[in-house]
């Protein structure tokens, strides 16, 4: 397990397989969740469209890629960041956040393993249906496609150069990785930065401290 900073790549497992099954790539984040989004949006228009409508089913998914930006923003403050002394919590915390602020480029870790996701999927899927009952076909599809946004903008800051009409995100994200890890939680929109007032100063978000990215 390596924890120099500025590596590009490091370990997180000594065990082989393990190490292996933490390492992804866009074609299989695509591939390990796009086909769950198909198949949720199926279900709602086979099976629920008729009774809780088309326009409502269009409605609660964009209502749904609109709460994934919050709860990227709070999963990004209070679980990647959490601060503990017990030896497990630090663990995780570099499995699951520690290790990117470590080695911010190394590629194969700038996405979450697909079967790490779907346990994550299932978890949500059975938190949704008992409160959005049919709804959850529409809402949950939804938010992975704006996990798939945040994944894809979050792979694009630390491998592309920024284009322009999306700068201000580039910089966002690169101020949260080398000058304030208390703030720019938000990677695909900085909209709960604003509500929850962890924006980094504005002199800074204009300069734009873009190193590494």
């Amino acid at each position: 397990m390596s924890h120099k900073k500025g590596v590009q790549k490091g370990r997180i497992f000594k065990n082989p397989v393990l190490e292996a099954l933490s390492r992804t790539s866009p074609a299989l984040t695509l591939g390990g969740y796009l086909p769950p989004v198909f198949f949720l949006i199926y279900v709602y228009f086979a099976y629920h469209s008729e009774r809780l409508g088309i326009a409502n089913g269009i409605m609660v998914f964009f209502g749904g890629v609109i709460f994934w930006t919050f709860f990227e923003y709070m999963m990004h403050r209070y679980v990647f960041h959490w601060i503990s002394e017990s030896a497990f919590v630090k663990r995780m915390h570099y499995i699951m956040h520690g290790y990117h602020h470590d080695h911010p480029r190394d590629e194969e870790r700038l996405f979450m393993p697909p079967w790490a996701g779907w346990l994550i999927i299932g978890v949500l899927y059975l938190s949704q249906i008992f409160i959005l009952k049919g709804y959850t076909y529409a809402f949950l599809p939804g938010m992975l496609i704006g996990y798939l946004c945040y994944v894809f903008v979050h792979y694009s800051t630390h491998k592309y150069k920024a284009p322009r009409p999306l700068k201000y995100l580039w910089k966002h994200h690169s101020l949260h990785h080398y000058k304030y890890p208390d703030k720019a939680f938000g990677v695909s929109s900085p909209l709960w930065d604003i509500v929850f007032g962890t924006m980094p100063p504005r002199q800074d978000r204009k300069e734009g401290d873009m190193r590494g990215l």
